[in-house]
């Protein structure tokens, strides 16, 4: 069942803002210390996500072999989390308040291979498919070396396989790229909102791609369809896909890793506070998750969506998740940051991220294009629109009363001296040239 009348939720403060599209700070309620939650998280815990590292680990070897470019990180496709204290002063001028603590950048946009945030989920999953292939037919055990599934012969079974899934175009470039290099026949079905330059890009890899006139949830929904058809195919489903959301926790391990490296302490005195974008929500929800395992209450983690396309927000503000859509309330899902034009948001994620998710905030495509020009500006880093989601984060979360009154609520007003603000990019590496150019000139 769907909700097709606001009336029946008019009555939360959040849900008027929703409506009209103007920028909003929410707070989540049902926020609550990770030691006291219950319920479907359980099902998945960080014996999981350790799992799922080992498992990417012995993946390495074969990883550089096939992308050269990750030989610096021995097959491991991570990003580096840099000071981008330019940008730091420039948020505090944009915004008028001053954000005390360091602002870092957690560079997505530069991962290998895909170049986006969804190389970890993406790719995990189509390596735990390969794996799991290759295991069944007694051709390969967890003691081997995996460089061997570079081999023809590996290539020649997989390709009797398909890798199905719908994308708005990061997704289906983790996808396409992993699953066409290690042989499989895939399919990416596009919605309207994928960038050409992306769909250009899958079929030079020799990927099939499907194009709708129509949103994501109706890219999924053929692709989920037309799979079930094929006992050969393994669709990626990018709103309820466990292994998805086990590939983007490993980060939280992974920057565990990185700020003991940089000398950042997370703790109680020195809290965390981290700002995700957020489309259906299993990356910035795999990511949140992984993150509190490891860091626990000492990380505050919050989305950031576009005021057209605001679906976790209104699921997890409502209660409804999937029940609702961003088009229930009137809103177009429209919107420049393709990644995030997402109705309608996965239920699986949210009942996930209900009791760990600190809050969520909007914004207007505009300020995103604002936002990234300035990044570029100031330290010479460029990124795709919907990467700048929560670059707006620190300054809102210090702007608004109810964010005020979450850092009082939970004494954290005095640490935020100590404290660090990481901003997570998610993709724009791969962006051709003169499209970047057109984000960066683009007329306000």
């Amino acid at each position: 069942m769907t909700v097709k009348s606001p009336e029946f939720i008019s009555h939360i403060p959040v849900i008027q803002d929703l409506i009209a599209a103007r920028e909003t700070f929410w707070i989540n309620p049902y926020y609550r210390s990770v030691e006291k939650l219950h319920g479907p998280r359980r099902e998945i815990d960080l014996s999981n996500i350790l799992d799922a590292d080992e498992r990417l680990r012995r993946f390495a070897h074969y990883i550089v072999k096939a992308f050269p470019e990750t030989q610096p990180a021995q097959g491991l496709i991570e990003s580096p989390v840099i000071p981008i204290e330019s940008m730091h002063r420039y948020l505090e001028s944009h915004y008028g308040v001053q954000i005390p603590g360091e602002i870092w950048l957690k560079c997505d946009n530069y991962l290998p291979v895909s170049g986006s945030i969804k190389a970890r989920g993406g790719i995990y999953e189509v390596l735990k498919h390969a794996e799991g292939i290759g295991i069944s037919q007694g051709l390969l055990t967890t003691e081997d070396d995996y460089s061997i599934l570079i081999n023809s012969s590996f290539r020649d079974i997989f390709s009797h396989y398909r890798i199905a899934v719908g994308s708005t175009g990061n997704l289906g470039l983790s996808i396409g790229v992993m699953g066409a290099q290690l042989g499989f026949k895939v399919t990416v079905h596009m919605s309207a909102d994928a960038k050409e330059w992306k769909k250009a890009l899958l079929r030079s890899k020799g990927v099939e791609v499907i194009e709708y006139t129509s949103d994501y949830s109706k890219a999924v929904e053929e692709g989920r369809r037309q799979a079930e058809g094929d006992p050969h195919c393994h669709f990626v489903d990018d709103e309820n896909s466990r292994d998805l959301f086990l590939g983007y926790a490993v980060a939280g391990l992974r920057l565990k890793e990185q700020l003991l490296e940089l000398n950042l302490r997370v703790d109680a005195d020195h809290p965390l506070f981290v700002y995700l974008p957020c489309g259906v929500g299993g990356g910035p929800g795999g990511v949140a998750f992984g993150l509190k395992q490891v860091f626990k209450d000492n990380v505050h983690c919050f989305f950031a969506e576009p005021t057209h396309s605001p679906c976790m927000l209104l699921g997890l503000a409502t209660g409804l998740h999937d029940r609702i859509a961003v088009q229930d309330i009137g809103l177009d899902n429209k919107t420049e940051a393709d990644g995030l034009a997402v109705g309608r948001a996965s239920s699986f994620v949210g009942k996930i991220m209900e009791g760990l998710l600190s809050g969520a905030f909007t914004i207007e495509d505009e300020e995103l294009f604002r936002l990234l020009q300035a990044l570029d500006r100031t330290q010479g880093i460029q990124c795709e629109p919907s990467s700048l989601a929560g670059m707006a984060g620190p300054a809102r979360l210090l702007r608004c009363h109810e964010g005020l009154q979450y850092l009082r609520n939970h004494q954290l007003e005095d640490a935020l001296e100590k404290g660090t603000h990481l901003v997570w990019a998610t993709g724009g590496s791969l962006v051709p040239k003169e499209v970047m150019k057109n984000y960066l000139f683009r007329k306000k």
